[in-house]
């Protein structure tokens, strides 16, 4: 939800996205005049909004935005179990104590980044995480410190990655129509990426997670850098085995080693090995290198026709002549028929129900005794000019994603109360004194008990429950 949900209805909302929608389709008919966003954010800054400012539903909306930006600290969470690691620290479940939201939360030890210089690497994931609102990418909804971590507080994802599923549980890959279906919900996250002009450069099967449905998300965006318009961008970074040839030759590219990558994903879920380096194979990474710019890939007999064509077109070696980089981006990829069946529009909209659900009972995950303890930093020590980074980092709550925690855990609805008569209730009338708290149980059950035992004595609480 966008932020129009707190202050308006909720068909206003749905006008806004219906009109950013047909924008680019207006703008192309009719080149010489303004697109439809831009009159009616034009007509609404006017008059519209100088009168809602007056209303008691903008007080309201001030009341949201206050109760959004509070600060966010350890204590605003309660913290569970270990889930695994990142490259900086462990990632544990959290729950939010005030909604009952779950929540992974990544930690970035302090001194880890300090000693590997990783701020910036660090500062450019979080900043990413904020852009991008996508139900095919994980989201961050915190941003907080403590004394000896840096915290993303990121959507919980418990049915496990792809990695552990291809590879443990029974047989090694995926029947082709799991694997199309994955392929299809990873197109539709690259689009939101790249509609954002943000590749993604590390497409692998660990970076690949689950949800509770059965849903996947893109996650760890660590390598993921923003292109500017116009522009192209260089870099030999990505996992072994995955980079593109432009990439390992350290060519100019835009977004064309995230198809590569699609490439290697659905070469691999139906497979059960990546293209160029089979399972557990000790190769220097020369000789992987070497083959994903000169080899061909191979394919058995679990590939039909349509799957191996839209492999070989992902894995094209010349970005020109792949898949997704003929001009016009996912689109090119959704059109392959090996996507016949797939309706995208009920996909992107999560109606669509996934070829897997996992078992709620079950841990999709290595033991967490098989997870790698980190080391003690030694040798590094903070001081007052790291501040400046941490201050940036630290930044709490994200707008969109917070939003619709309140909806969800229903708070939205529990809390934003009119009187039906149409007046103001008492918390958004300035004339009116604040009403007092409400009482509850223990407080009534202690002040009875106090009551009965000494009728002089009146025992006061502060406001519980």
């Amino acid at each position: 939800m966008f932020d129009e949900c707190f202050f308006s209805s909720f068909s206003f909302s749905h006008a806004y996205l219906l009109i950013k929608a047909v924008s680019p389709l207006f703008s192309s008919l009719f080149p010489s005049l303004l697109p439809p966003s831009r009159i009616v954010r034009d007509y609404l800054s006017g008059a519209p909004f100088s009168s809602y400012q007056e209303s008691m539903y903008f007080s309201r909306f001030l009341q949201w935005k206050w109760l959004e930006r509070q600060p966010v600290t350890k204590n605003t969470f309660r913290h569970y179990r270990v889930l695994g690691k990142g490259g900086f620290g462990e990632v544990c479940a959290c729950q939010v104590r005030a909604t009952g939201k779950m929540y992974a939360c990544k930690k970035l030890e302090k001194k880890r980044v300090k000693k590997r210089k990783g701020e910036a690497m660090a500062l450019n994931e979080k900043r990413i995480l904020e852009k991008v609102n996508s139900s095919f990418v994980v989201s961050l909804a915190y941003a907080y410190e403590t004394k000896d971590a840096l915290c993303l507080v990121l959507t919980i994802m418990n049915g496990g990655d792809l990695k552990f599923h291809i590879y443990n549980m029974g047989n090694s890959g995926f029947d082709e129509q799991r694997a199309i279906f994955y392929a299809a919900e990873i197109c539709c996250g690259l689009e939101d990426l790249h509609r954002e002009r943000i590749v993604y450069r590390d497409l692998k099967p660990e970076n690949i997670l689950l949800d509770d449905r059965g849903h996947i998300r893109i996650s760890d965006l660590g390598l993921a850098v923003q292109i500017p318009e116009g522009e192209t961008i260089r870099g030999r970074v990505g996992t072994v085995g995955y980079m593109a040839p432009e990439v390992i030759q350290n060519e100019s590219y835009t977004f064309s080693p995230d198809w590569w990558g699609l490439g290697c994903l659905i070469f691999e879920m139906i497979q059960g090995q990546s293209p160029f380096r089979k399972r557990k194979e000790r190769v220097k990474r020369e000789e992987v290198d070497r083959r994903v710019r000169e080899d061909q890939e191979e394919y058995s007999d679990k590939f039909s026709e349509e799957a191996k064509d839209i492999c070989r077109q992902l894995l094209a070696k010349d970005p020109k002549e792949r898949l997704g980089c003929q001009g016009r981006g996912a689109i090119e990829v959704k059109q392959h028929p090996i996507f016949r069946n797939i309706n995208f529009k009920r996909l992107e909209a999560n109606m669509l129900d996934p070829p897997f659900s996992p078992d709620p009972r079950a841990v999709y995950c290595k033991d967490v005794l098989d997870i790698e303890q980190f080391s003690t930093v030694k040798g590094v020590n903070l001081d007052p000019t790291d501040d400046d980074f941490y201050h940036k980092f630290v930044t709490g709550s994200v707008s969109i994603p917070w939003q619709n925690e309140m909806i969800e855990m229903e708070c939205f609805k529990e809390i934003n109360v009119y009187e039906t008569d149409g007046t103001l209730c008492p918390d958004l009338d300035i004339n009116r004194p604040n009403p007092p708290p409400k009482r509850g149980f223990f407080y009534r059950l202690f002040r009875r008990e106090a009551s009965a035992s000494a009728p002089a004595t009146v025992v006061t609480f502060n406001h519980c429950c």
